[in-house]
């Protein structure tokens, strides 16, 4: 039921679904502070890449952390300064952060709570920093940054143009945009017309929907035991469809087609 109100409220107007999202991440990161729960994305899993070599700390992680491999690897990131919009609660960035070895490493989120825990479960990372932002108003300077990446989080903005507007703000002549996200099929078109219509070009595009829904089925049972630990059971239900657990709406929708998660590089 909760997750038929988020659909019906985001299909009325930008303003709510900008509400209702930043609602449910705050709860979110409210929930497990002490779980170990880093990422928020569904995963990546592709058996013919290169295997990706992981500390042993890192290893249980795996589905989530190949996905921001795949996104961060597709532009140069060492030595240079990284932005992060939407860092969740900080593993993504924090694995670019000690595995790719930029100058700095800024996680910018929306949920206060996120940013908090972040600051908190990454303290020991040297080049990495956490700031509370809006996607859409970006607290930064022009062309301050030298890569912006956005990893399954751009479904959940109010306004998509005016986010993309900010990213090319402030990257810097030259620098790049690497972005991952998921789009109903009825949706794909559109982002595509606010992609086309802004300032960027475009290097590359990827269709990874079978990719994730790999990743998905690898790393179902730990969901289902991680929500089953950590979740109320009035909340279950919702938790599972926002983890894409086997059998929820974006799951089957995935498999249908009917949804897609595509991949992108842009250059300014």
């Amino acid at each position: 039921m909760l997750a038929k109100i988020f659909i019906s409220l985001v299909r009325i107007s930008p303003f709510f679904q900008k509400r209702v999202w930043k609602w449910w991440y705050q709860r979110l990161g409210k929930r497990a502070q002490d779980s170990g729960w880093t990422f928020m994305n569904y995963g990546y899993k592709n058996n013919a890449n290169k295997h990706l070599d992981l500390d042993s700390k890192d290893e249980k992680d795996r589905m989530f952390i190949q996905l921001y491999n795949y996104v961060a690897s597709q532009v140069s990131i060492e030595n240079l300064k990284i932005l992060e919009i939407g860092s969740g609660r900080g593993g993504g960035a924090s694995f670019v952060a000690r595995y790719y070895k930029p100058m700095s490493m800024t996680g910018l989120d929306y949920s206060a709570s996120a940013i908090t825990l972040s600051k908190k479960l990454h303290k020991n990372v040297s080049n990495l920093g956490f700031i509370r932002g809006d996607a859409e108003n970006l607290p930064f300077e022009d062309e301050s940054f030298d890569v912006v990446i956005n990893v399954e989080s751009s479904h959940c903005y109010g306004n998509m143009q005016r986010f993309v507007n900010e990213v090319h703000r402030v990257i810097r002549p030259g620098g790049y945009f690497s972005w991952a996200d998921l789009r109903a099929k009825d949706m794909v078109q559109d982002t595509e017309k606010i992609f086309k219509s802004s300032l960027f070009k475009c290097k590359s595009t990827s269709d990874i929907t079978s990719d994730v829904l790999r990743a998905l089925d690898e790393i179902h049972e730990a969901k289902i035991e991680m929500i089953e630990r950590h979740v109320p059971k009035a909340l279950r239900n919702a938790f599972l469809d926002f983890a894409g657990a086997k059998g929820s709406k974006i799951y089957n929708a995935f498999k249908k087609r009917d949804a897609v998660y595509l991949s992108k590089v842009f250059q300014k």
